[in-house]
């Protein structure tokens, strides 16, 4: 039988560093409800959804809607961009685009992603000898490293006016670590989206709502924001994430499929999918 050795390191990795049991109550977005109460509205059509933010460390503003496609592929991608873009929301680009892709797109409203590989600090580096990114995604399955941290320490020295989100993380502490590390956004979830496997290979993960609770109440303290990355499923799970403090919420399978996708359409004889 073979075993992947991330699995092994991340077994030994838990047993060597002890279990804790939390019994408080952790939550998901399905284990809630938002109670109505009164409202002058007259319809939900009139609910303004346009947001102005000034990022902490880069101290750029913005104003938009703040809700970004997420930089997996099939979804974070550059028709994508530019069809969300036209509707003043964000997308997240994946890893795997060219530099000279960039050119094609609206900064100011395109995270461009990167992981904490040599390559991907190279890739940055031609990026901002060319042009610093407006904004910037320092993307991992899991940041509970040091490594981590000092990589988006290190981004943040070399590009003092980007807007960085970085993550990913589920806990206060470690959303208070990377803001005070140069990160603008904290992006929160671990294992809540519908194809991240990092729960299942690994045994880590955070109820995501409860996930949002913790690391927004630690972020905002410091004056950074958090992105609620993973477990939507429906609008309303969008709905809870802003109630729970998410000053962005990051959509994956809810834009999957579309043809900006720009994956190949497979024809079967039970219909038509991506």
């Amino acid at each position: 039988m073979r075993v992947h050795k991330w699995s092994v390191r991340c077994f030994f990795s838990a047993i060597m560093g002890g279990v804790r049991i939390e019994n408080d109550i952790k939550l998901d977005f399905s284990d809630v409800l938002i109670r109505p109460k009164r409202s002058t509205l007259a319809s939900r059509r009139d609910v303004d959804v346009l947001r102005t933010f000034r990022f902490l460390h880069s101290r750029k503003s913005w104003t938009g809607i703040p809700i970004i496609a997420s930089n997996m592929d099939g979804v974070g991608t550059i028709s994508m961009a530019r069809a969300l873009a036209e509707m003043r929301l964000l997308t997240a680009l994946h890893k795997h685009h060219d530099h000279t892709d960039y050119d094609c797109v609206r900064p100011e409203y395109t995270f461009v992603t990167i992981g904490i590989t040599e390559q991907d600090e190279k890739r940055i580096r031609a990026l901002i000898k060319k042009k610093p990114p407006r904004f910037l995604c320092i993307d991992v399955a899991n940041g509970y490293t040091q490594r981590f941290v000092d990589f988006v320490r290190h981004v943040r020295s070399l590009s003092p006016t980007s807007v960085i989100m970085a993550g990913n993380v589920v806990t206060g502490e470690m959303a208070e670590q990377l803001v005070l590390s140069g990160a603008d956004i904290v992006k929160v979830g671990i294992g809540s989206g519908s194809v991240c496997i990092t729960r299942s290979v690994t045994g880590v993960g955070y109820p995501q709502l409860s996930a949002i609770i913790e690391c927004a109440d630690a972020a905002h303290g410091l004056g950074g924001l958090v992105c609620s990355d993973g477990g939507c499923v429906s609008s309303g799970d969008i709905v809870k994430a802003f109630g729970a403090g998410a000053d962005f919420v990051m959509l994956g399978s809810m834009l999957a499929g579309h043809k900006e996708s720009d994956l190949p359409v497979v024809e079967n004889a039970g219909g038509r999918f991506i």
